[in-house]
């Protein structure tokens, strides 16, 4: 895996995911509590043993710096690294990435440096572990130019992808975006040729990019030299590529989850609560996930009601109850509070002890949440202040709201608490 160069693609400005990338990256999104979204490539790249990874981004990239330099260190014997790459305006580009393959593109210079054989290109916003060995083996075995990870989809989803036609070397040679009715029966192929059995290539007789790729170094660099114009993976560079090089399927038969919305990133942090097993599970011995190292206390429960929830290290919960949700560090939870079906996401810091008073006769909120709060289907982003006898619960079933001014904005129906605000007493959204 020395020859093999990983380029993490940070996303553009993540408007699926506002507002909780109004001040972070995509890449830089808490998860799970105490992880970044960025975690998941990065770790998986590094169970797999490849250490040369370049992460590219362009839009609020200063807490993602932060969170990689503290967090990924190797030690001085080995060349490996995790790098952020911003986009940085040059004599000969002046204009931001206009999209995944012309953010590779302006960066090549710098890629065509290290002595490798494939680039491996990865997305920030996809929740899955994959040993990338495995990709690349397959990506030499079959003398590709260019390897698609592809997932098996049953018929009921596959419109809502790019799908791809395989012949029966698991070459691809057709591409189709979002496709319906006759042209998605079309899209039909046999998943056996990929590793299926024959039960399952009958359930699911289509298959869909995951967004990631592996190209020889060689090709890569002339797609892009030659293709200037053409700004996207997905929906230029390589189909057009499919007629003239070897564009192999890899199928990975496994959870893969694209978290690039609000109501996916929700269900997928509060499928995680799931007993007895969850889809995705961040206790693998053999393959953990990585993230910054804090060094907190251990989370304090007094006199709490807690079920199927996820609590995260130097928590402090004080008679309180707590169902089917995730807590991130630092979160504070006064008494009386309920939190159903959401996600708490903690603090950066803990309020000095003598500003935090637990009593509802304070003038000014305090960090975490107020005494006999109620919080149902809900995110709330980090050092939120919400005072006491609060109801988020979405009273109206509103589905879409833009509150930016009043510190909240409803996205499917789920209410999203900005990052710092500030939610007075008594009220109810």
């Amino acid at each position: 895996m020395k020859k093999v160069l990983a380029i993490i693609l940070g996303g553009g400005a993540g408007t699926r995911l506002y507002p909780l990338t109004k001040l972070r990256a995509k890449p830089a999104v808490p998860l799970a509590g105490k992880y970044r979204l960025i975690d998941i490539p990065v770790s998986n790249c590094i169970n797999s043993e490849i250490f040369k990874i370049y992460v590219l981004t362009q839009f609020n990239s200063a807490s993602l710096n932060r969170h990689i330099a503290r967090t990924y260190s190797f030690a001085g014997f080995t060349e490996g690294f995790v790098e952020v790459l911003a986009a940085q305006q040059t004599p000969e580009n002046l204009s931001w990435f206009q999209g995944t393959a012309d953010a590779v593109r302006q960066y090549l210079w710098l890629f065509e440096e290290w002595d490798v054989d494939e680039y491996l290109i990865l997305s920030g916003d996809h929740l899955y572990r994959m040993d990338y060995r495995q990709f690349v083996q397959r990506h030499r075995e079959t003398g590709a130019d260019i390897t698609l990870s592809v997932i098996p989809i049953d018929e009921r989803r596959a419109s809502d992808f790019g799908l791809m036609k395989i012949d029966q070397s698991g070459r691809v040679v057709d591409f189709s975006e979002k496709p319906k009715g006759e042209a998605l029966k079309k899209m039909q192929v046999d998943t056996t040729v990929l590793g299926l059995n024959k039960e399952e290539a009958e359930q699911q007789p289509y298959i869909a990019s995951m967004g990631i790729y592996i190209f020889k170094k060689d090709a890569l660099i002339k797609l892009l030299k030659e293709a200037s114009q053409r700004t996207d993976f997905g929906k230029e560079i390589i189909p057009d590529a499919s007629s003239d090089y070897n564009v192999q399927a890899y199928l990975f038969n496994d959870y893969w989850e694209d978290i690039g919305t609000i109501e996916a990133f929700y269900n997928a942090n509060l499928a995680l609560t799931q007993q007895p097993r969850p889809p995705f599970s961040f206790y693998d011995e053999q393959a953990p996930i990585y993230t910054r190292a804090r060094y907190l206390p251990p989370s304090k429960l007094l006199d709490c009601h807690v079920t199927q929830s996820i609590i995260s290290e130097g928590s402090i919960l004080k008679n309180c109850r707590v169902e089917n949700s995730v807590l991130g560090v630092r979160s504070r939870i006064e008494s009386g509070c309920v939190i159903q079906d959401s996600m708490i996401m903690g603090a950066d810091m803990y309020q000095p002890f003598a500003e935090r008073q637990s009593e509802c006769e304070h003038r000014s909120v305090p960090l975490g949440i107020g005494s006999n709060t109620i919080i149902r289907r809900a995110i709330i982003d980090k050092n939120t202040h919400i005072g006491c006898d609060v109801q988020i619960i979405n009273k109206d079933n509103v589905q879409e709201a833009e509150r930016e001014t009043q510190g909240f904005y409803i996205r499917s129906g789920i209410v999203v608490v900005l990052k710092n605000a500030v939610i007075p007493d008594g009220t109810i959204i």
